[in-house]
């Protein structure tokens, strides 16, 4: 088995597990449990989805989930039973995802779907041979949840956003980016400026320049005490094209020459 499959750092993420194809048959399963998230699209045919105490039938267009742990009953309709396309997945974040669909534990199913769902279905269901199988089986999971989270939003989705953790990440991403600007900040975060610059400062008590230059320099200082590059080659790296501006603002903020501040990580690594 690929190692990708056995590195515990995807269980930190929502990565694909298994799916498949289920034809027109009187397949059922259950009353069980599962301990993975079971998303299921119905091509054709009708059936039924017995949990939590509720029944609920369902027909083409239509979509239903397992939930891990929860106990589920489903079956076919014997006069038109239903054809079906499916996958598993998991990870720590699986649910925070569901959550931003309609599906919950209480309600697991939904309506018609605007457009066919199949063809997202379709993951490279053997992945695992090699490890572009397995990263671009997980790449179409994400595809897939996304227009599940398009077409049937949950409410939660605008407490979700967040325009100054948006404005923080886009820096974060960009800083080394020399022509990075507030302005190009505020487009990318699309909210009015003045008000976006209020609640950028309420929320981490700096202005958004002032948290550019910061994030800039906390990168400069860890370049400076683990890596051998240049003051000029650091001074590009986090988005100074002049260097000697560079030693002026990092001198400003730390107290301390880029030079004097290798320096003296230097004598300390060597105690």
């Amino acid at each position: 088995m690929d190692s990708l499959w056995r590195d515990g750092s995807r269980a930190n993420q929502v990565y694909f597990i298994s799916g498949g194809h289920k034809p027109v048959n009187l397949h059922q399963w259950g009353p069980g449990v599962r301990d993975v998230y079971a998303l299921h699209y119905i091509i054709q045919g009708r059936g039924t989805l017995e949990t939590g105490g509720q029944q609920f039938r369902l027909g083409a267009g239509e979509s239903f989930i397992l939930f891990p742990q929860k106990e589920i009953y489903y079956y076919p309709d014997p006069a038109d039973p239903w054809e079906y396309v499916w996958i598993e997945f998991n990870g720590r974040d699986a649910g925070r995802f569901v959550d931003l669909t309609r599906l919950s534990v209480h309600h697991p199913v939904l309506p018609v779907a605007p457009e066919k769902m199949e063809p997202w279905f379709h993951l490279g269901w053997n992945a695992g041979a090699s490890p572009s199988e397995v990263l671009r089986a997980d790449a179409r999971l994400h595809l897939l949840l996304s227009y599940y989270m398009e077409f049937y939003p949950s409410e939660k989705q605008e407490d979700v956003r967040d325009d100054v953790c948006l404005a923080r990440t886009y820096i974060e991403q960009n800083y080394w980016q020399s022509s990075l600007s507030v302005a190009e900040i505020v487009q990318a975060v699309n909210w009015e400026r003045s008000y976006l610059f209020r609640k950028f400062k309420e929320a981490t008590g700096e202005s958004i320049s002032a948290y550019i230059t910061a994030c800039r320099i906390r990168r400069a200082c860890e370049l400076l005490k683990s890596s051998r590059l240049s003051i000029q080659s650091i001074a590009y790296s986090v988005g100074y094209n002049d260097p000697l501006y560079f030693s002026r603002v990092f001198k400003r903020t730390t107290s301390h020459t880029p030079s004097a501040y290798m320096m003296l990580h230097q004598k300390r690594a060597e105690r």
